[in-house]
């Protein structure tokens, strides 16, 4: 067995896992149709009142005039992008280097549409407003993505946002807001959903990421925005012929959760806290600004690995599941805060960190 399954098997194993709201197996279906009965009606191809309600309810809370529920968030922004690219007859869109768009979806706004992206900001930092006024190519929409996931779940500060936004709809640039995890930072700016989503133009929301639904999102807009967007969302196949599991569970989640990210934003610092004692450690960021950040760690990996493993043996609790290389020779990981994290308690939470503050300080003074 590889290092890599071996590590991946002694964290499945564990009793407590720190990240996210715990196993996404069937009983998260069931626990969200429990008190459904079996004569509702399910949506048929984009309508129906179940799928109407939570979309009017979605819209309500960011603010805009109308949303649609996409099954992916990737369907989402493509589209959004895409209908901003043929309103100002321009196919550039402009965004942060490790946007989701540029390396997870296989190029498919380029593919598909026929969209040239343009790169703004070193890939280590979040975009500012002089990345935005330096532009020298003419875009039609700028993406912002909050929090900027692959570097930690940085952000800039509200006051960028603001200058941004207006300097967008002074140039005629539409704003879209990859808010995957915008609930998340809501805490950290002490904003409202609608305030942030105020400065966008569009905005999509993830149901299944903080929230903890099956799958799906959100695009927010105005009433033209998301009329043209379902034409699309049917051109891309997303008018399933029903999508109630989706919807139910993302509705049913949202309720319990929405109102616990300050909870998770405060347990996310207390534990990067407890990482940033540990010998060879850091977070990135060295304080979270939402529920999540990323661990780094300078030791090597077969150590390393070794470490966790026999922590989660000691302890029972599981810190990652998964080891990537970084910039400066060590290793990192994610963590993101849900449910789980109350769980643990702060008896054997104390030991696992004992165990790794002592085995890493073994290794580095090897």
């Amino acid at each position: 067995m590889s290092e890599k399954n071996s590590l991946a098997k002694a964290f499945k194993s564990t009793r407590y896992q720190i990240s996210g709201h715990g196993k996404r197996d069937v009983q998260v279906l069931k626990d969200a149709f429990e008190n459904i009965g079996g004569g509702q009606e399910s949506d048929l191809y984009g309508t129906g009142q179940v799928i109407k309600d939570f979309q009017d309810k979605m819209a309500g809370i960011l603010g805009k005039e109308a949303a649609v529920f996409f099954p992916s968030g990737t369907m989402a922004q493509q589209i959004a992008l895409r209908i901003w690219c043929d309103k100002k007859g321009i196919k550039k869109v402009a965004y942060h280097p490790l946007s989701h768009l540029e390396i997870h979806e296989e190029d498919g706004l380029k593919e598909l549409h026929h969209i040239e992206p343009v790169l703004l900001a070193d890939k280590n930092r979040v975009i500012e407003l002089e990345d935005v006024v330096n532009m020298e190519e003419e875009v039609s929409c700028l993406l912002l993505e909050l929090p900027q996931r692959e570097i930690g779940g940085q952000l800039p500060d509200y006051e960028t946002l603001e200058s941004i936004s207006v300097y967008c709809r002074e140039k005629g640039i539409a704003l879209h807001l990859d808010g995957a995890r915008l609930f998340e930072v809501l805490p950290y700016y002490k904003k409202s959903a609608a305030e942030v989503s105020a400065l966008f133009d569009s905005v999509y929301v993830s149901v299944y990421k903080g929230i903890g639904g099956i799958a799906g999102a959100v695009l927010a807009g105005s009433e033209a925005i998301i009329k043209e967007s379902k034409v699309w969302k049917r051109r891309h196949g997303g008018d399933l012929i029903s999508l109630y599991p989706y919807i139910i569970s993302a509705d049913y989640y949202f309720d319990q959760r929405a109102g616990k990210m300050e909870q998770y934003y405060e347990d996310a610092r207390e534990l990067a806290g407890l990482f940033n004692r540990c010998a060879g450690v850091s977070t990135l960021p060295l304080e979270p600004v939402s529920n999540m950040f990323h661990v780094h760690i300078q030791a090597p990996k077969e150590k390393l690995e070794s470490a966790l493993t026999d922590i989660y043996e000691e302890t029972g609790i599981g810190l990652t599941s998964y080891l990537r290389e970084n910039d400066n020779e060590g290793y990192y990981f994610e963590v993101s805060i849900g449910d789980q994290y109350t769980r643990v308690s702060e008896e054997t939470l104390k030991k696992a960190f004992q165990m790794l503050d002592e085995r890493l300080g073994e290794v580095i003074n090897a």
